[in-house]
């Protein structure tokens, strides 16, 4: 479970988080919403303690994420906006060493290690080198190397972006089968038929706040309209859905 009050927090003289709260509940895919700049990876990345803010807090399953920086990691699994795989290791390389640092080894690891790979169908590729994977590949061994701990948090930043059409299906599934094993799932996109076919709630973020929140359902209610496009742009405004 994820529980965020009142985020603040500045680069310089730009406000990314202007007081952003809203809650994740296990056992759902909650969605971060809202145009480019609004302030969703920053919001991740507080939450997966790369950075601090300068207001507010968060917690983890009841942990605050800076008095419980380390429990709070082994909480979680992240998948940033950068990738960041070690070209020179093989895709179970770069899997092992994720497990190791957290405290996994032996058979304990390689049996995970080898459930991810059957889960996300990884075979075909799994001892090559990561050095020229293409972008679906890529994608494959970040989520493996999130998850090889089984955390219970999974923040996912733009899960699907520049995924083909069959690969993005295939990670669709994936996400909702994290969902339906009770893990709390937590993703940012500005991507709307990919927000209304997975979420079951919502958060809107324009301009470092939440503007919105609530089911599909609700939001379409609430603002009037008939499809959640039309109910995104009513939500952030219409300036913003002209930019």
């Amino acid at each position: 479970m994820i529980e965020v009050s009142n985020l603040h927090k500045s680069f310089g003289k730009v406000k990314a988080l202007n007081g952003v709260s809203f809650g994740a509940a296990n056992g759902q895919i909650t969605g971060l919403l809202g145009p480019n700049g609004a302030g969703k990876t920053t919001t991740l990345r507080v939450l997966y303690t790369l950075i601090k803010p300068d207001q507010g807090s968060a917690r983890i399953d009841g942990l605050d994420i800076t008095a419980n920086t380390l429990k709070v990691q082994q909480r979680i699994g992240v998948l940033p906006d950068a990738h960041g795989l070690y070209p020179r290791l093989s895709a179970r390389e770069n899997i092992r060493y994720f497990g190791r640092l957290h405290g996994l080894e032996g058979a304990a690891l390689e049996e995970r290690i080898d459930k991810l790979v059957g889960l996300l169908d990884m075979q075909a590729e799994i001892d090559r080198r990561t050095d020229g994977f293409s972008t679906g590949q890529t994608l494959k061994v970040a989520i493996a190397r999130a998850l090889v701990h089984n955390p219970q948090n999974v923040l996912l930043d733009e899960p699907t972006n520049g995924l083909d059409v069959m690969s993005t299906r295939a990670m669709r599934q994936f996400i909702q089968r994290l969902r339906d094993e009770g893990c709390c799932v937590l993703f940012s996109s500005h991507i709307m038929q990919e927000v209304s076919a997975l979420c079951d709630h919502i958060v809107v973020i324009s301009g470092g706040k939440v503007v919105a929140g609530g089911t599909p359902a609700e939001l379409k209610r609430a603002t009037g309209q008939e499809n959640l496009e039309d109910a995104f742009v009513a939500a952030i405004g219409s300036e913003e859905g002209l930019k």
